[in-house]
């Protein structure tokens, strides 16, 4: 590939300086005084024959790179979504490459073959033809018609897509900072965010989503800031925030991407169908794991800013959320954020809870803790 390149860049500079030279020539020539005769610049040289055999030759080997390209490097391309949403947008994606393509095909076949077809001939005389109204309708209307099918259902797929997620949702909060992730969950008590409040956050403390421990509904939420859990199967809400500059939350493998905007609160509901036990299966790769990843340059170390997702199955995920710590467990000087009137409530949260430990939850927790084969 590398003497590849190296054999195009050559021929483009090869080529580059013929035009430079060329175009100097015939700029030579316009500028002959009005009395001096000059050669009709239109005429053809030497070269004539050989630059219509050589035009259409590049298409020819133009096609040939394109399709063997394309062989070469499908076995790179990502393999069927993981979300309902995903295999549609593929599929409509697919069908405008293939309506592209056709059209790229026979349009720049029929250029290349002209060039070489209709070379300069002496005893050939071309014919005058001004315009064809009827053709000209054709040509129009045709793409017009396809253009707008294209546009319609891709519009209606999109509109599908950002429309109000289901009532029975599972929410996560997710804040991009560089450089890296942090979820939080509703908990499982009321299955509700608290509120949030950016001139609250402080990592020092133990609050980088700047949770407001006034409001009652945070007591039970739980953070994570190596991975996340989400369920198969279930509408998956992801309400998107960033705290400092522009991120961009991308999931691949299921075809998610929506910008996180500083103080403009984004969102993407989804519904993921294959567990990453199911991929790991379908792909034969036993160490394979989703992962979230930013796909906006927001600073020196953007390339590492990324996230292990898990997707469980539905049973394994509500034991393991049940396994998970509200805030103000996992940091108990967070009792003091809270209202003294609502403390004997929140008490509840901040002493250290006993979680039922099942072969099952272990067995999550190790697949959660796998985020080490990330790198």
């Amino acid at each position: 590939m590398t003497l590849l390149i190296a054999i195009l860049s050559i021929l483009f500079i090869v080529l580059t300086f013929l035009v430079v030279s060329k175009t100097q020539a015939i700029l030579k020539g316009l500028t002959k005084s009005e009395g001096e005769e000059s050669e009709y610049l239109g005429a053809p040289d030497k070269f004539n024959s050989a630059n219509g055999v050589g035009l259409f030759a590049f298409w020819i080997i133009s096609i040939v790179g394109i399709v063997w390209s394309f062989i070469i490097y499908k076995k790179d391309f990502l393999p069927e979504a993981s979300s309902i949403h995903g295999r549609e947008t593929d599929y409509w994606f697919w069908v405008s490459m293939i309506v592209i393509m056709i059209g790229f095909f026979i349009v720049n076949t029929f250029l290349f073959l002209f060039s070489y077809l209709y070379r300069y001939k002496k005893n050939r005389k071309v014919t005058f033809y001004t315009h064809n109204n009827n053709l000209e309708i054709i040509w129009t209307t045709v793409p017009a018609i396809v253009m707008a099918g294209l546009v319609f259902s891709g519009l209606r797929v999109w509109t599908k897509i950002t429309s109000e997620a289901p009532a029975n949702a599972e929410q996560i909060d997710i804040m991009g900072k560089q450089f890296g992730w942090t979820v939080r969950y509703a908990g499982v008590d009321d299955n509700q965010f608290g509120k949030y409040n950016y001139k609250l956050m402080d990592d020092a403390g133990g609050n980088p989503m700047g949770v407001d421990f006034s409001d009652p509904n945070s007591f039970d939420d739980f953070a994570n800031a190596s991975e996340m859990h989400i369920p198969k199967g279930k509408p998956v809400l992801l309400k998107i925030r960033a705290r400092d500059v522009l991120h961009s939350v991308f999931i691949p493998h299921m075809r998610v991407k929506m910008d996180a905007v500083p103080g403009m609160p984004t969102k993407f509901w989804f519904v993921a169908d294959k567990s990453t036990a199911d991929m790991r299966t379908e792909l034969g790769k036993p160490d394979f794991n989703y992962e979230i990843a930013c796909t906006e340059i927001c600073g020196r170390s953007h390339f590492g800013m990324k996230l292990l997702l898990v997707v469980d199955e539905p049973a394994d995920y509500e034991k393991w959320k049940k396994s998970q710590k509200p805030l103000l467990t996992e940091n108990p000087d967070l009792l003091s954020k809270v209202p003294d009137n609502l403390k004997a409530k929140a008490q509840k949260y901040s002493e250290p809870v006993s979680v039922e430990v099942t072969p099952e939850v272990v067995a999550t927790n190790v697949l959660g803790n796998s985020s080490k084969v990330l790198k």
